[in-house]
């Protein structure tokens, strides 16, 4: 596909995406809103900081992240019918399921966007063993470890990678070793997303970023495809952003977080670019690295080392206002994806 012929289905996709996600969200807010499908907040003194913190909040809907995936899946589905089905010429131009490079990305945002959902539902009805309802932490982990095993299995056995480039000295192959790195970095992406997402707004837009500068890494080694398919995310995030900044009308939820920070690490890989995903991901870094180092000062020290966790929670609690945290949080992950996507070039 020429170059020219690549930007402009690119950015079409996105608008486009960006267009329906935002018609489809007078549905799904109407829809969470009757039948009540709200976050609850904790108050049961286990989280006295975030719980005070958050409180105006309760009720408000979750499963946002549902018009982001919803729309993502919806397009991939409509022009590949268009096109492959019905042979309509002029939509081809609008197909990105490619067997080679979107498939695989679609199958598991599907796959981990329903698991996240029934966290979400579990959640708000209150069942499960989780503090307020919902999976436990260990069955929230077994969940993106299976996802993960899955997806290793693909890349090392089926697509036969085992090539980790890094920037500046080459690529190396660490042979079964990219079956644990995979799995590592799936689960810590995941993990990471969710815990970035607690304000309004900063998950979306850490994302949006995320995917921009990965979208640009695959048009950068002409997998127009993948780099349509980030594009299509990201303009599904724009949308869903419109009206989740402060005051959110809906939250991003798990079904948001778990299937997006998936199919980010996916896209890593794909692009044999993981070694710089900790850089576009900084914010995402930062955030689930709090959360551990706070779990670790309370069970070897007794006391906490941040006021709340993540480190969002922190910065509120010292008196920053919610959007000042937000805004700040996005210009540092803008900057880290320029950084991330310019080292990612070094010796390619």
């Amino acid at each position: 596909m020429p170059t020219t012929d690549a930007i402009i289905k690119i950015f079409s996709l996105a608008t486009i995406s960006f267009i329906v996600a935002i018609s489809l969200t007078p549905l799904l807010t109407n829809f969470l809103y009757k039948h009540k499908l709200g976050k609850q907040i904790r108050a049961d003194g286990s989280t006295p900081v975030y719980s005070k913190l958050h409180e105006k909040k309760q009720g408000t809907p979750t499963m946002g992240g549902v018009l982001i995936w919803a729309t993502t899946i919806l397009l991939a589905v409509v022009f590949w019918f268009l096109d492959r089905k019905l042979g309509w010429g002029f939509f081809h131009r609008l197909n990105f399921v490619t067997r080679q490079q979107t498939l695989l990305p679609l199958g598991v945002l599907g796959a981990t966007a329903l698991l996240g959902l029934l966290d979400d539902y579990l959640g708000i009805k209150g069942i499960g063993g989780g503090i307020g309802g919902g999976l436990r932490v260990r069955h929230r982990m077994l969940s993106y470890l299976l996802v993960a095993l899955v997806g290793a299995y693909w890349f090392y056995y089926k697509l036969e990678f085992d090539i980790l480039h890094i920037p500046g000295f080459g690529d190396f192959s660490i042979g079964w070793w990219y079956i644990p790195l995979f799995i590592f970095v799936v689960i810590a992406t995941s993990f990471s997303v969710n815990q970035t997402d607690g304000l309004d707004g900063l998950a979306g837009g850490v994302l949006a970023t995320s995917f921009f500068a990965y979208g640009l890494i695959a048009f950068i080694q002409s997998r127009f495809e993948l780099a349509a398919l980030a594009g299509v995310i990201s303009g599904a995030l724009l949308a869903f952003l419109w009206f989740n900044i402060y005051p959110a009308r809906f939250f991003m939820g798990d079904t948001g977080s778990m299937s997006l920070g998936t199919v980010l690490a996916v896209m890593a890989f794909l692009t044999n670019s993981v070694a710089v995903l900790p850089i576009i991901g900084f914010i995402l870094v930062l955030e689930s690295a709090s959360t551990l180092l706070q779990w670790a000062s309370r069970g070897l020290r007794g006391k906490k080392l941040f006021f709340s966790s993540p480190l969002h929670h922190h910065f509120e609690a010292q008196g920053w206002p919610e959007t000042k945290v937000t805004m700040r949080f996005w210009v540092v992950s803008g900057v880290a994806a320029f950084i991330g996507v310019a080292i990612n070039l070094i010796g390619r």
